[in-house]
């Protein structure tokens, strides 16, 4: 796909990050030399390499020249701390590890005895052209998620079926061929590699990446470099709204939402107040890229109430227990070294089983009413209670801990923590915040804190959250 995007578009802009500008043509010869490069450090077909760092031009070129030489791509996340990002650098073998050396002013290190090289350095510039082919089903990528274990687990995606459900998506989000989209969605996370860059390329868009999401510089590119194509979680549409210049926003045309619920009213103020045309919503999941999509010509409240219609080739039913089931050939091949983790997320019949609640409509539209294990959505980011709590209980005068997620205005969702403390100890919830905020990702950190004398505990000592809600 990407080796013959110089054939396809040529001379088209394909990447704008800041004062760079690239042709297809100059991304294409730029990745074959990425790839040299790879090949040249050691990199044999289904290594592994990671990539922790923001949204750019070398991120792109990096990932697809990895894979170019034939190499298996380790995306992650840069709100990662370095305990965190090393645990998932060292489980995946990675045999080199690229940053962006002082984003965020976080120490981008790895694991003893894993080359770190900086994405800015003339690392991806220093290799000869090159490829190795590679099978449709040979691993492409291996995206890790946080399980309600509180540990990542890495899930195996292949060639084929990313190329696959991607094409489908390019279509029902009305990507076209000269569309200029710009892509605050993090490259880390399956909607910004796989719905921003895969997408860009297959149907000869311009990426143009954005490494921090900030509503002025955005609405700033969004005029001057045209932008028609803008995915984001509904907190980006919400910021949009109060953008007091509306005409600056003119070229807008199609957006595409998901990862939380979103408010009839919104989707009807996206509409009335913002230019979109199209304003597509999905559920989808690591583990299985697209699940559901809505479709062109959707009601405001089927696209803000529900999910949309199954994907072409993708089967959903929900359980007795109105989990919601996934079968087809988007499901992951399987965790990463985890053979009891995957055959407990994929049955014997194949289905997938989401943990998340949900229903069908009378219009046969999927609707997730909850999740099965408590997990919340913080701006589009998953956050699981049980890692968080696991972080929580790391502090000294902590002596029990339990998280839900509380409704939020902007972010959907934020954590809420019930904190029991160790006899004799003080503790302010403003103090357990800010030393929380050192330790875990940003959307993982809890902004409300209440301390209790007791957790409220079933007969076998689990924590009953419906009380705490």
């Amino acid at each position: 796909m990407v080796l013959s995007a110089a054939d396809r578009f040529g001379d088209s802009e394909a990447v704008v990050d800041g004062p760079l500008r690239l042709t297809f043509t100059e991304v294409v010869y730029r990745v074959r030399c990425a790839a040299g490069a790879f090949a040249e450090l050691g990199v044999e077909k289904g290594d592994r390499v990671a990539i922790w760092a923001p949204n750019s031009a070398e991120w792109i070129i990096a990932a697809f020249g990895l894979l170019t030489a034939g190499g298996v791509l380790v995306p992650v996340n840069t709100r990662f701390k370095t305990d965190e990002a090393g645990d998932v650098i060292a489980r995946s073998g990675a045999k080199a590890v690229l940053v962006q050396k002082g984003f965020l002013d976080q120490d981008y290190s790895a694991p003893a005895g894993t080359p770190v090289i900086d994405l800015k350095s003339d690392f991806l510039t220093s290799g000869s052209p090159f490829e190795r082919p590679v099978a449709g089903t040979d691993t492409s990528d291996i995206i890790f998620t946080s399980g309600t274990t509180g540990r990542p687990k890495g899930a195996m995606m292949h060639h084929l079926q990313t190329l696959r459900m991607y094409e489908e998506w390019a279509t029902l989000a009305d990507l076209r061929r000269g569309d200029r989209y710009l892509q605050i969605n993090p490259y880390f996370h399956t909607f910004g590699l796989k719905a921003g860059l895969i997408t860009s390329f297959l149907r000869g868009a311009t990426m143009l990446p954005v490494a921090v999401f900030d509503v002025d510089t955005v609405v700033d590119l969004i005029e001057q470099e045209r932008i028609t194509m803008l995915p984001g979680p509904p907190t980006l549409y919400h910021s949009l709204l109060t953008v007091p210049d509306k005409a600056k926003l003119s070229t807008l045309r199609a957006g595409v939402t998901g990862a939380a619920d979103i408010p009839v009213d919104l989707v009807r103020r996206i509409h009335d107040e913002l230019p979109f045309q199209t304003l597509m919503t999905g559920y989808g999941l690591t583990e299985a890229g697209n699940v559901t999509l809505s479709l062109p010509g959707d009601s405001f409240e089927d696209v803000a109430t529900t999910a949309g219609v199954p994907c072409a080739g993708v089967e959903v039913r929900i359980a007795d227990d109105s989990e919601v089931l996934v079968r087809g050939y988007g499901v992951m091949k399987g965790y990463l070294d985890d053979p009891a983790a995957t055959a407990q997320a994929i049955d014997a019949d194949g289905w997938l089983h989401t943990g998340d609640l949900g229903s069908f409509t009378e219009t046969g539209r999927l609707k997730i009413v909850g999740r099965k294990k408590d997990m919340f959505i913080v701006g589009g980011f998953n956050a699981y209670p049980a890692e968080i709590e696991g972080f929580l209980m790391e502090h000294p005068a902590v002596a029990q801990a339990a998280v839900i997620g509380v409704p939020d205005e902007r972010l959907g969702q934020v954590g809420k923590a019930f904190v029991v403390l160790k006899g004799g100890s003080e503790l302010s919830a403003d103090d357990l915040i800010s030393w929380s905020k050192d330790r875990m990702a940003g959307f993982k950190v809890p902004r409300l804190v209440v301390f209790v004398d007791a957790l409220p505990l079933n007969a076998t000592g689990k924590v009953m959250k419906d009380q705490l809600r």
